[in-house]
């Protein structure tokens, strides 16, 4: 009698080909989080901005923002742990949203991502030109101008490869957080007897509990990028281990940085204020600290802009395989494995938007705020959808437990805060009418796909898994292993 058993069946090659799969190491994949997270520039900025509310107690509103950004990683793990994708958490939030949750999540990482891209840009832009400026080596050179140059460098670096592209960002985001080490360094060793005095009609920070609780929402948006390493599960070399490390480790440590920063900040006043870092450094008598501030920030939001950009690509490359966008987008550079006519897409429109803004007369300071306000609202939402997503995700597999399901659930309201604080906080005009559109477009796509395309669309979130190709050396679709002949 012979006894047949139901053999699982492989695919004969990858769900996401074209890409360069299993070739990112731990460190290279944590690089990517972190840049995207641009911890250097969130130190140099945020703690000034939380201290408005929070005062003395901006430290507490930092740790608090810690924990948060500690339970949301722990959320996205929940999925990463079990499933690689190249489409961040939108793929995630489909294994427990469906087609409805899952698009939303896709939308407001789209708008993350692109205005973050953005917005990094203009930063480094701003603080590449000043750092310039300060040897007259910018003269005749705008900030829209340097912002298209670095878009055009940030564009060929994402075409050239995953792997040249993590390599740039470890290198830049290394070399700016050295920078802004050695600028606390050097403000704790200072004269703070120099500092200037406070001003008279200045209001007293809050400080107290109501002003160190709202201090958390600015706090909690210098993290945002940091669950980017999620759009890196094909590439990355073994992702149900490395992708949900690298979440979690970049918020602990990204946190542990924000926490020291405004830590040292507020030991170098003796009253609530917390100053911003040129300050310190001017009343310090130390003005060749502005150059490293500066060189330091640059560095932060050209990686950022780099690492985001990466991760934006990717999703737009995912939303294309499943063909709920157009099927171009899936296409990949024969060798460097890369989707390059995505970047062809949505490079020019990231950097076009805040070189425009700042040629219509808006300072590029106005635009690096209102571009991070904006893009923070995408980030967020994407976070709410996918912590949403956690309980129906384990139910649905058989593995609903109480920790996870109560920490899901603890996370949301706060994100609900913290949603609703960063949408009221985004100037109206323009910016309402903007979000206004494109919520409209979400909608008449969501629409059209769902009267027009209701399989595809029922398939929203397809992530990679083992086929023929990884198992067999010879298969003619097996990705090609760097450092190994076939």
């Amino acid at each position: 009698m012979t006894i047949q058993t139901e053999q699982p069946t492989l695919r004969p090659g990858p769900r996401f080909p074209g890409l360069d799969r299993r070739t990112l190491g731990p460190i290279q994949v944590f690089a990517q989080s972190v840049s995207a997270a641009a911890p250097t520039a969130g130190m140099a900025a945020t703690p000034a901005i939380a201290a408005s509310t929070a005062g003395s107690g901006t430290v507490w509103s930092f740790v608090i923002a810690t924990v948060v950004a500690l339970l949301i990683a722990g959320c996205i793990g929940q999925f990463t742990r079990r499933m690689a994708a190249a489409g961040s958490l939108y793929s995630l939030a489909a294994k427990g949203l469906g087609p409805a949750g899952a698009f939303a999540c896709a939308c407001a990482l789209l708008v993350g991502y692109a205005l973050l891209v953005s917005a990094a840009l203009a930063g480094a832009a701003i603080h590449l030109h000043a750092l310039l400026g300060r040897t007259g080596a910018s003269a005749g050179v705008s900030v829209a101008a340097t912002t298209v140059l670095l878009g055009l460098v940030v564009a060929a670096c994402a075409v050239r490869g995953i792997r040249l592209s993590a390599g740039v960002v470890l290198l830049v985001e290394g070399l700016s957080i050295t920078l802004m080490l050695t600028v606390f360094g050097l403000l704790l060793g200072g004269d703070i007897s120099r500092l200037p005095a406070p001003s008279a009609h200045a209001a007293e920070p809050a400080g107290a509990f109501g002003g160190v609780a709202a201090a958390v929402v600015p706090a909690l948006a210098a993290f945002i990028g940091f669950e980017s390493a999620a759009a890196l599960g094909v590439e990355a070399r073994r992702p149900f281990r490395t992708v949900p490390r690298a979440v979690i480790w970049t918020a602990g440590v990204a946190g542990v940085m924000y926490v020291c920063a405004a830590a040292v900040q507020v030991s170098l006043t003796e009253d609530a204020r917390v100053l911003p870092l040129g300050v310190l450094a001017s009343a310090q008598r130390l003005p060749w600290v502005s150059p490293l501030l500066d060189a330091g920030i640059a560095s932060s939001f050209l990686a950022c802009a780099l690492a985001t950009a990466n991760a934006l690509v990717r999703v737009l490359f995912s939303l294309g395989t499943e063909g709920l966008a157009p099927r171009g987008l899936r296409r990949t550079h024969r060798v460097h494995r890369t989707p390059h006519l995505a970047i062809a897409v949505a490079l020019p429109v990231t950097t076009a938007l805040p070189a425009a803004m700042i040629v219509g007369g808006v300072p590029a300071e106005r635009v690096l705020d209102l571009l991070l306000q904006a893009s923070t609202v995408g980030y967020l939402l994407a976070y709410l959808l996918v912590c949403l997503a956690v309980p129906l995700f384990l139910r649905n597999i058989g593995e609903s437990t109480p920790g996870p399901v109560a920490v899901a659930l603890a996370v949301v309201p706060v994100l609900l805060i913290a949603l609703g604080a960063f949408a009221v906080s985004v100037p109206g005009g323009a910016f309402a009418l903007t979000f206004a559109v494109l919520a409209a477009a979400a909608l008449a796509w969501y629409g059209w796909l769902r009267r027009r395309l209701p399989d595809r669309l029922a398939g929203i979130g397809v992530y990679d898994e083992t086929s023929m190709a990884d198992i067999l050396e010879d298969h003619p679709r097996r990705t090609p292993v760097p450092g190994r002949s076939r």
